[in-house]
């Protein structure tokens, strides 16, 4: 089935045997039915993928929380077991020519019911998802949408830092967790870009968030820039003392995160959060002149 230039196909993909393809002639993006909802491959059509595949991908985690690699939606705060409800099992999906969505049963643990909804653009090499998270429950629950994308290592992530403005006011809050190390040289905390960089031989993790209000965070791996895009709210509350960007990484994975506002749900209400992506060929470089020039292009 197609759209324009937008091809549906369904596939069996990296262990996965029910899987929906959309291309539009240049990138392509597979989410698999089998668990989820979760994307796992993004990339050029014939290229590696963008994204953290792990060896056992296609072997469901039971009723413990795995991690499968790709894009996934969580909801925050982050809380055990509440935020690790496992999502092992088959999920539903629709097509309608332009929109596929990904439609999770019902979190027994949590009475949450995730949903992603992508649209690939059939005439540049962008994708649009929406997340929702609706509450099935009887009662309220505050809760905030959380986007995760676990990328393929080696590579370099980046975000924007704010404007430089000479005043005394400040401009945003940079959060650390227990086990940040700021003086890992995978960091470059520069004056336009904080870099995080992954690496394979490192085994210690680092994190970090922020409050993104430049709106945009973007990956460089193996001849291919990342970039999404996501919505800040200046009179919104967000999680982890006002995040709504944030960043981990170990061995050869790293995590691009975006966060919607943390809001109360009443019973069969519905949040949601957007995230845009680009996906373009090139690199970045070292500088903060050279980085600032390729990402201008996108």
């Amino acid at each position: 089935m197609s759209s324009n230039l937008v091809k549906m196909e369904k596939v069996p993909w990296g262990g996965w045997q029910n899987c929906i393809k959309l291309s539009n002639g240049q990138i392509e993006l597979i989410a698999t039915t089998d668990v989820g909802p979760r994307i796992s491959r993004l990339g050029f059509i014939g290229g590696d993928n963008l994204f953290k595949e792990f060896a056992d991908v296609g072997k469901t985690g039971g009723d413990t929380w795995k991690n499968y690699g790709g894009h996934r939606l969580w909801h925050a705060p982050e809380i055990k077991p509440r935020t690790y409800a496992p999502d092992n099992s088959p999920i539903q999906h629709e097509w309608d020519g332009k929109t596929l969505k990904l439609i999770q049963p019902v979190e027994q643990s949590t009475g949450i019911q995730k949903q992603i909804e992508v649209t690939l653009d059939p005439s540049a090499n962008r994708v649009h998802l929406l997340h929702r998270l609706t509450n099935k429950n009887q009662w309220a629950v505050e809760l905030a949408a959380w986007a995760l994308t676990v990328m393929k290592g080696p590579g370099t992530a980046i975000f924007p830092q704010e404007m430089f403005v000479s005043q005394l006011l400040p401009v945003r809050p940079l959060v650390l967790w227990g086990y940040t190390d700021m003086a890992d040289k995978r960091w470059t905390w520069g004056k336009k870009y904080v870099l995080l960089r992954c690496d394979p031989k490192a085994d210690q993790p680092q994190k970090f968030g922020c409050a993104n209000t430049l709106s945009w965070a973007a990956y460089a791996s193996n001849g291919m820039i990342f970039v999404k895009r996501f919505p800040y709210d200046p009179k919104a509350t967000y999680v982890d003392f006002g995040c709504n960007t944030e960043s981990y990484t170990r061995n050869d994975m790293i995590e691009i995160e975006t966060l919607g506002p943390l809001t109360r749900i009443e019973p069969g209400a519905t949040i949601e959060h957007t995230e845009d992506w680009t996906l373009a060929k090139g690199t970045v470089g070292e500088s903060e002149g050279e980085i600032q020039s390729a990402l201008a292009k996108l």
